[in-house]
C-alpha cells in the first residue's frame, strides 16, 4: 500500500432462513466471451477480453425502489464488466438475514451491508475478506482512496483492515436542511429567520395569523437536536471539536442548554405540537401539507416531495430553502453534517473468485464505472447536450427513474455522480444544493471501535442514552425544571458519560496512528 493510503487520518430487511441462503454459496463460471472489464494494471478503464462470469450475491431490495432483475441498470453492468450478479433477497432485516447467513457458513460470493459495525465485526471474526490485501491489484480504488481519504477511512476497521467497499456521491441524498413556507412568510411580511431569536419571532406571527397551527414542526423528536446543536456550537452526543482538537459530549454542555431553553419556550407558546416526541413521518407530512406547519428540518429532496404534490391544488406554495438560524452571538450557522452512507458490499472469505471480483469492484471507482452507476449508458439512458449529462427519459422524479432503470439502487455503485439526481430536481431544489453547503459543518469522524469498545458502548453507551434522553424530554416538556441542570450534569457523569467519551478518544487515537 502506498504512503498516502496507510496515512489515512481519519435501512434493512431479513428473516431469511437457512434454506434459502443455502442455494448461493456457490460461484459460477460461465463460457468465456469477449465482455469488458477493468483493467487491474492501468487506472484506464478500457476492459480486456474476460471470462463472462456469474457472482452470488446477498442484495437490499429498497421498497421505494425495489430490486428487479430486469432493470436496464443489470443489464448494463454485464454489458461493460462480464459479471452478472445472482441476487438473494432478504425477507427481513438485513443484519438479521447477515447474522443468519456468517452462522450458517454457506455464504454467498458477496454481501451488501448497511452497517459499517457489522463489517468489522464480521471481517474480525474471520468471514471477511480485507480488501487493502488486494489494493495494488485495484487501480481505481487506490487512486480513489488517495482522493477521497476522509470516506476511505470511515471504512477502515479498528484492526486496520478494511471488509466493506466505501462509497461517495449518493450520500448526498441524506443531506439535511432547514425549510420555511416562503409563501406564507412572505403573506405574513415575514424575513427569513437568521438567528433563533428570529426565529422565536416569526413563529410567534405565524401563530397569531394560524392559532390552530403549530409552527416549527418535525419528525422524529429528539433525533432532530442532531441537526440544532451545530448552530449552538456543540453536538447532540459525543462528538469531535475541532476547534479545541477534543472529544466531548453535548448533552452535558452550557450551550446544549441554551438550544432546551428555546425548546422549552416554544414548546410552552405551543409554537412545536404537544406530541412533538412521538411525531412520527404520516403526522409530520399532515401538519405540513395542511397550513398548520410552515418551518422544518428535514432532508433537502422534501422541498420536491411537498411543492410537487401540493402546487396542484395550491399553486402558491412554496416549501423552501432556510440558512441554518444562528443559536446566539458568535455561534456558527451550521447545519449537522448528514451526507453520507453506510452501506457497500463485503466479500466471503469462502469465494472462490475473491480476485475476479476485486477486478469487478475496481471498475465502479473510475470516472467510466462512476458514469455508469450514476446515469447508464450514453444514447441508451442519457445524452449529452451543452456538455451536460441528462436522462434522456423524462422521469417524474428521481424514485421514478430508479424503479424504471435500476440506476442509483442498492448494489448498483460505488462512487456516483450527485448531479445524476439533481437532473431530475426543480429549479427550487436545485438552488438548495447549492446554498446548502455555506451550511456544512465539518464531517465528523467515525472511529472504528474494537469488539470490547462496542460491547461498552452498547451497555453503558444505551443506560446513558435511555437517561439523556428521559430528562432532555422532561426539561422541554417542563416537567423538570432547568434550574435542575447541574443535577442533571452530574447525574449523568455518574453513569460514566465520560468513559464514553474516552472510548471515542482512544479509537479516534488508534486511526491515527495507524
Amino acid at each position: 500500500m502506498n504512503k498516502t493510503v496507510r496515512g489515512l487520518s481519519i435501512c434493512l430487511a431479513l428473516g431469511l432462513s437457512m434454506t434459502a441462503i443455502a442455494g448461493c454459496s456457490t460461484s459460477t463460471n460461465e463460457t468465456s466471451t469477449a465482455a469488458p472489464s477493468a483493467s487491474a494494471g492501468t487506472t484506464a478503464s478500457a476492459p480486456a477480453q474476460v471470462v463472462k462470469q456469474t457472482f452470488n450475491v446477498l442484495n437490499y431490495s429498497n421498497p421505494s425502489w425495489p430490486y428487479n432483475k430486469d432493470n436496464i441498470s443489470w443489464k448494463l453492468i454485464e454489458e461493460k464488466t462480464g459479471v452478472s450478479l445472482n441476487v438473494q433477497l432478504p425477507s427481513g432485516k438485513l443484519d438479521d438475514a447477515l447474522s443468519v447467513t456468517i452462522a450458517s457458513g454457506n455464504l454467498p460470493d458477496m454481501m451488501m451491508t448497511q452497517d459499517k459495525k457489522l463489517a468489522d465485526k464480521y471481517g474480525q471474526q474471520g468471514a471477511l475478506v480485507n480488501i487493502l490485501d488486494y489494493i495494488n491489484e485495484m487501480p481505481n480504488l487506490k487512486k480513489w482512496m488517495e482522493k477521497y481519504p476522509v470516506d476511505a477511512q470511515n471504512t477502515i476497521s479498528s484492526d486496520g483492515k478494511m471488509y466493506m467497499f466505501p462509497n461517495a456521491g449518493i450520500g448526498e441524498t441524506n443531506r439535511m436542511i432547514w425549510m420555511y413556507r416562503d409563501d406564507i412568510f412572505k403573506k405574513l411580511g415575514l424575513s427569513e429567520p437568521k438567528t433563533w431569536d428570529e426565529l422565536y419571532t416569526a413563529l410567534k406571527k405565524i401563530k397569531e395569523a394560524y392559532p390552530k397551527s403549530y409552527p416549527l414542526s418535525f419528525r422524529n423528536g429528539l433525533q432532530r437536536l442532531l441537526n440544532f446543536a451545530p448552530a449552538f456550537g456543540t453536538g447532540s452526543d459525543v462528538y469531535y471539536d475541532f476547534d479545541k482538537k477534543e472529544w466531548r459530549y453535548g448533552p452535558l454542555e452550557d450551550n446544549y442548554k441554551q438550544m432546551i431553553v428555546y425548546l422549552n419556550k416554544f414548546y410552552k407558546e405551543g409554537l412545536i405540537p404537544p406530541d412533538f416526541l412521538s411525531a412520527d413521518t404520516k403526522l409530520w407530512q399532515d401538519l405540513m401539507s395542511t397550513e398548520r406547519a410552515f418551518v422544518t428540518v428535514d432532508y433537502i429532496g422534501r422541498i420536491d416531495f411537498f411543492n410537487s404534490a401540493l402546487r396542484k391544488d395550491k399553486p402558491d406554495f412554496n416549501l423552501a430553502f432556510m440558512g441554518a438560524p444562528i443559536g446566539f452571538a458568535g455561534a456558527p450557522a451550521k447545519n449537522a453534517y448528514t451526507q453520507y452512507l453506510d452501506e457497500g458490499f463485503m466479500i466471503a472469505t469462502t469465494s472462490k473468485k475473491i480476485k475476479e471480483i476485486m477486478k469487478f469492484m475496481d471498475f465502479f471507482y473510475s470516472e467510466e464505472g462512476k458514469t455508469l452507476a450514476s446515469w447508464g449508458k450514453e444514447g441508451v439512458t442519457y445524452k449529452t447536450e451543452n456538455g451536460k449529462k441528462q436522462f434522456i427519459e423524462k422521469y417524474a422524479d428521481v424514485a421514478d427513474m430508479r424503479k424504471k432503470t435500476g440506476i442509483s439502487t442498492d448494489g448498483t455503485y460505488a462512487w456516483f455522480d450527485y448531479d445524476a439526481h439533481l437532473s431530475l430536481s426543480s429549479p427550487e431544489l436545485q438552488k438548495a444544493y447549492q446554498e446548502a453547503p455555506k451550511y456544512d459543518s465539518q464531517q465528523q469522524p467515525r472511529p472504528a471501535f474494537t469488539s470490547a469498545e462496542m460491547e461498552n458502548l452498547s451497555l453503558s453507551g444505551d443506560t446513558i442514552m435511555k437517561k439523556r434522553d428521559e430528562n432532555i424530554s422532561k426539561f422541554i416538556v417542563g416537567e423538570r425544571s432547568l434550574e435542575d441542570w447541574p443535577k442533571y450534569v452530574s447525574d449523568m457523569k455518574a453513569l460514566g458519560v465520560d468513559k464514553i467519551v474516552d472510548i471515542y478518544k482512544k479509537a479516534y487515537d488508534r486511526a491515527l496512528k495507524k
